[in-house]
């Protein structure tokens, strides 16, 4: 008998679970039962699983019978011809979604030719292994499955055009690229999906070669007159927003020019940038520190006597301000009302980022990397036909990396730049690499890619000839703009007296435990005196007892918690404010933390 469980609950038993279990399948196949239904039994543990729920994976697969597929050439040509629609052939029984559970009692072909009698299931395309953002990359199967993986993970980070309303959006931290273009090497996810009506990524002239070691260690060097003609220009936009929110007693916030006489007033130079009605004009370039919204707000406490004299009550300063190393141009104000109904202004901010050294690039296949220098394009490297490389990639990231994809790409691309084609590139089904050879040869190119190049600095042929070819370029969202971060003084932790955590707070920079051994190594370890220096507390000791004293100035006495000590038995010590909180936690435990003191003379 084999135990029967219904969406993972104990319904009954069964004499016969894999009759059972054909017959549900059987059922379904025929839409007799509902065609999110999946069954699987479990030989080992004797238990048959039924899942009917939500939130379970699940792919599509083409049902085998008796070593034929289900799907012909009728279904086919019917589904061209748009006769047919996807949820016909699941009611037909000639696709069917296959949970995890069910997947595990099945032996599926990757293609029709794989087709034996023991297989039950064929894949709809071998693409659907690697999913969508993974069968963007093209060529994947010459790459290992590490590059490919990494490749997807880069593309979810590239900057596009995320959304075509993106104007009347108030979404968070949002990147758009100016001018994005189709990829000239391309696969059949990209046509599937309608990737041309939303882009990533620029095709870019690559060469592989070095330049003065400015591409090492995955750096990219890229032409200054490329990005001057716009490559990997982007704009990136972040709203700030404000309301009149309602207090209890009837009081409400107030959107307007705040008032000399408000507590909390800043000065006359912050409020420059606010119209009458104390919102900020569009258009207008704002910086660090900037009222963007004005508003003030009641009194957070009110004495018993102020309850009946509101009218005395001075407001206090509650505007919206742009944020430390933020800033930008204001290019939208909208002013609405929120869900209680109150005035909701909401502003969004521009920045044009151009590319700069320290902003990050990468291929589709995971060769991702920095800009290490930008050459002014006369200084560029150039072709016998005087075609200039947008970007120089080092070519040391081939070898270990075995990214073969990466180097048929540029040559795939050389080609349909020349024949004004795209490639298709897609997994298991691409243009043969012979057949791309052969074209680029017929062009009056070396089959191999490679070109006579010159050093643009001195006029000189470069000895050894340059792989050089076209290929998609992505620009991603680390932008060293957004990452830069650096502190002289500023707020510090009420707690452990130690600097604010994070950007945004204006924190500092931590020099943890592996950085302070590489200063040691490196002979430099006078620099920890200051860099450990920043919770510096310095704490009277009572010798005798060994614990943080209490000095009274007036009384030229101390104390300490064993009783009165000696005005000349205490001492000034410096420690680290976080080694004083130690020794407080230490006495809440009811532990006695005794310092012994020695004369440092």
């Amino acid at each position: 008998m084999a135990e029967v469980f219904l969406n993972g609950k104990y319904v009954g038993d069964i004499v016969n679970p894999r009759e059972f279990i054909s017959q549900i399948i059987d059922e379904r196949r025929k839409n007799a039962l509902d065609a999110n239904i999946n069954t699987s039994y479990d030989d080992k543990h004797d238990i048959v699983y039924v899942e009917t729920g939500k939130g379970r994976l699940r792919r599509p697969l083409i049902v085998i019978k008796d070593g034929k597929s289900m799907l012909t050439a009728k279904h086919v040509s019917q589904l061209k011809a748009k006769e047919l629609a996807w949820g016909d052939l699941i009611k037909q029984g000639v696709v069917e979604f296959l949970d995890a559970g069910e997947e595990e009692n099945t032996l599926i072909a990757l293609t029709e030719e794989d087709i034996t009698k023991e297989h039950t299931h064929m894949s709809v395309a071998p693409i659907e292994i690697l999913g969508i953002v993974g069968s963007y990359v093209p060529f994947a199967n010459h790459s290992p499955g590490a590059r490919i993986s990494m490749g997807a993970k880069n593309q979810k980070q590239s900057l596009g055009l995320y959304a075509s309303n993106y104007l009347t959006r108030f979404d968070t931290d949002v990147n758009v690229l100016l001018y994005p273009q189709s990829p000239i090497v391309k696969t059949v996810m990209h046509d599937v999906s309608n990737y041309d009506e939303h882009p990533a990524g620029q095709n870019a002239t690559v060469a592989v070669m070095g330049y003065e070691g400015y591409n090492l260690e995955d750096a990219v060097v890229i032409n200054k007159g490329s990005v001057d003609r716009g490559f990997g220009r982007s704009f990136y936009y972040n709203p700030s927003s404000a309301s009149e929110l309602r207090y209890s007693g009837g009081l409400m916030d107030q959107i307007s020019n705040p008032d000399k006489e408000v507590r909390g007033y800043r000065t006359e130079h912050d409020y420059r940038f606010l119209e009458d009605d104390g919102v900020v004009f569009p258009e207008a370039q704002v910086g660090e520190g900037d009222v963007v919204v004005g508003r003030i707000s009641p009194p957070r406490f009110l004495n018993s006597g102020d309850e009946y004299n509101l009218t005395n009550n001075q407001h206090r300063e509650s505007s919206v301000s742009v944020k430390p190393q933020e800033g930008g141009r204001v290019d939208f104000v909208l002013i609405t009302e929120n869900e209680e109904g109150n005035k909701l202004i909401q502003v969004r901010m521009r920045q044009l980022r151009i590319p700069e050294i320290g902003d990050k690039f990468t291929s589709r296949h995971g060769q991702k990397g920095i800009i290490g220098l930008i050459v002014p394009h006369e200084d560029m490297p150039f072709s016998v036909n005087g075609v200039v490389p947008d970007i120089l990639f080092s070519p040391n990231g081939i070898p270990s990396r075995m990214s073969m994809s990466h180097v048929l790409e540029l040559i795939a691309g050389k080609v349909g730049a020349l024949s004004g084609r795209f490639i298709d590139a897609t997994t298991f089904d691409s243009e043969s690499e012979s057949d791309i050879r052969s074209e680029l040869l017929s062009h009056g190119f070396q089959d191999d890619g490679t070109e006579i190049f010159y050093n643009g600095l001195t006029g000189n042929k470069i000895t050894s000839r340059i792989f050089v070819g076209s290929m998609y370029y992505l620009k991603l969202k680390h932008m060293v703009s957004k990452k830069m971060q650096s502190r002289a003084r500023g707020p510090i932790q009420l707690l452990t007296r130690q600097p604010t955590e994070g950007r945004s707070k204006e924190g500092g920079l931590r020099l943890g435990e592996m950085e302070k051994d590489s200063l040691v190594a490196h002979g430099a370890s006078m620099l920890l005196k200051e860099r450990f220096d920043s919770d510096k507390a310095i704490v009277p000791i009572a010798e005798s007892a060994g614990v943080v004293a209490t000095e009274e100035e007036l009384a030229k006495k101390g104390y300490n918690m064993g009783g009165e000590a000696e005005q000349d038995s205490i001492s000034n010590i410096e420690v680290s404010y976080a080694f004083k909180l130690l020794l407080d936690e230490f006495k809440s435990l009811g532990i006695y933390p005794k310092l012994h003191l020695k004369n440092k003379y």
